[in-house]
């Protein structure tokens, strides 16, 4: 009855258009409430404070911070220039160059929809002058984003080695290690999904006159970068190149902790910023700390929030309950896994990651350890299924803000959209039925 009364509040909160956060706590008070009457009100300081004080949280506001100083600081176009001036000559060199500048920003900004801020404004109008249309390029801009919470430093991991570290075991080094593989798939699935839909594009417009005049004239061909454009290139992007491998570096080489690793990338930050790029005004660090602060308000909320709701889904055994049900479904893990990407995929697309991860984790222990899967791989499967969710209609972030930097209407992301979302969930498969995907690394360099 009560995780019936708790998700059903919940769900309507959701249909009403109620923020996630505020839906999942003002669901889980007013279970309290019924459960426990006003004496349950005594619960909730003690449960939100402990929720938000951990040690380990603390590396989300300084990788945030990190991320909007590396924009202020210029990174962002640095990095798009590099790999402009190594693969942009080919072909299709301006969807590799989008797809792999995402990857290289999320790894210093750790945020799906960051990574598509940061980038978005410059790699649309690109996209367009090179044949696709705003809907496709903007469609490619908000699924390449969503790498930013698969490859390493992921906030969403941290988020996920917290909720499940007390029965699970989750080290956040692995985890970070595990997500480079499946981060990378991901990105060949998009470029080869991005070539398909600029094919399709380029064919729509030579069959109007209209739009083949403008394909015409905007289409462009680079040319092939010289040596020394390359290394000039090279050279002014290194400094942004650097912070993931200094971040992960010295997480594996045990110099730091992953908290004390997003500290150092903070101050790296500046250092690049101010001494080094000279991008970074004093002016600045206002907004920079506003925007960080900002930021990191908002998923505190949302945890302090999910919190709340998790403790009643453990408290009230609701977690054990539903497990069991889905148990009693199949016995057989592959189709149970099939199930649980399903629920997964749909939940991503109405909620984010770290209230999903605070959701579905406690539920989702028991059958994981029943069918006694590895934890990294888990912990990556969930990740990626919350990544697809970002750029998964009606309500993925990723669209949203695609939308405003491309100027396009959401319906017409949302068709867009469509091949972007089946290579995802191909290599989402994959990752699914092929644990050594997500292992692999981690088990080479002997990080445990």
């Amino acid at each position: 009855m009560i995780g019936i009364l708790l998700f059903g509040l919940f769900a309507l909160f959701v249909l009403l258009r109620i923020p996630i956060a505020i839906a999942l706590a003002a669901s889980s008070i007013t279970v309290l409430f019924v459960n426990w009457g006003t004496s349950s009100f005594t619960l909730l300081p003690d449960i939100l404070y402990a929720s938000i004080s951990k040690f380990t949280l603390l590396a989300i506001p300084f990788f945030i911070l990190a991320g909007v100083i590396m924009e202020y600081a210029g990174i962002s176009k640095r990095l798009i220039h590099f790999a402009h001036v190594c693969v942009g000559h080919f072909k299709s060199g301006i969807i590799l160059v989008t797809v792999i500048t995402a990857i290289f920003f999320a790894a210093i900004s750790g945020s799906g929809p960051a990574t598509v801020a940061a980038i978005g404004g410059i790699l649309i109008p690109a996209l367009v002058k090179n044949g696709m249309r705003k809907e496709s390029a903007s469609a490619l801009l908000a699924s390449s984003g969503a790498i930013g919470i698969v490859i390493p430093p992921s906030i969403a991991m941290i988020v996920f080695a917290i909720v499940a570290g007390d029965q699970l075991n989750v080290s956040i080094g692995r985890l970070f290690l595990a997500g480079v593989v499946p981060g990378l798939l991901i990105g060949i699935g998009l470029i080869v999904a991005a070539i398909y839909a600029k094919k399709k594009d380029m064919l729509k417009q030579s069959s109007s006159s209209a739009y083949g005049e403008i394909a015409a004239t905007t289409l462009v061909t680079e040319k092939k970068a010289t040596a020394k454009e390359v290394l000039q290139a090279f050279r002014e992007a290194v400094w942004g190149l650097l912070m993931p491998v200094i971040i992960l570096g010295g997480i594996y080489g045990g110099i730091f902790t992953p908290t004390e690793a997003a500290v150092v990338a903070v101050f790296y930050g500046f250092f690049v910023g101010i001494f080094i790029y000279r991008d970074l005004k004093v002016s600045n660090i206002y907004k920079i700390l506003y925007e960080s602060g900002t930021q990191t308000a908002v998923i505190m909320f949302i945890v302090g929030s999910a919190s709340l709701f998790a403790y009643i889904i453990t408290t009230e055994q609701i977690a054990e309950s539903m497990a069991n049900s889905l148990l009693s479904i199949s016995s057989n893990p592959i189709i149970i896994l099939l199930l649980l990407n399903i629920i997964l995929l749909i939940a991503g697309a109405f909620i984010d990651a770290i209230s999903a991860f605070y959701i579905f984790v406690p539920i989702l222990i028991p059958i994981i350890i029943h069918f006694n899967i590895d934890p990294t791989v888990f912990g990556i499967f969930m990740t990626v299924n919350l990544a697809i969710g970002l750029f998964t209609p009606p309500v993925g972030i990723n669209l949203y803000v695609a939308c405003g930097i491309g100027e396009v209407k959401l319906h017409r992301l949302s068709k867009a959209i469509m091949p972007f979302l089946i290579s995802a969930i191909i290599v989402l498969l994959l990752i699914t039925y092929i644990p050594a995907i997500s292992t692999f690394l981690p088990d080479l360099l002997g990080v445990k």
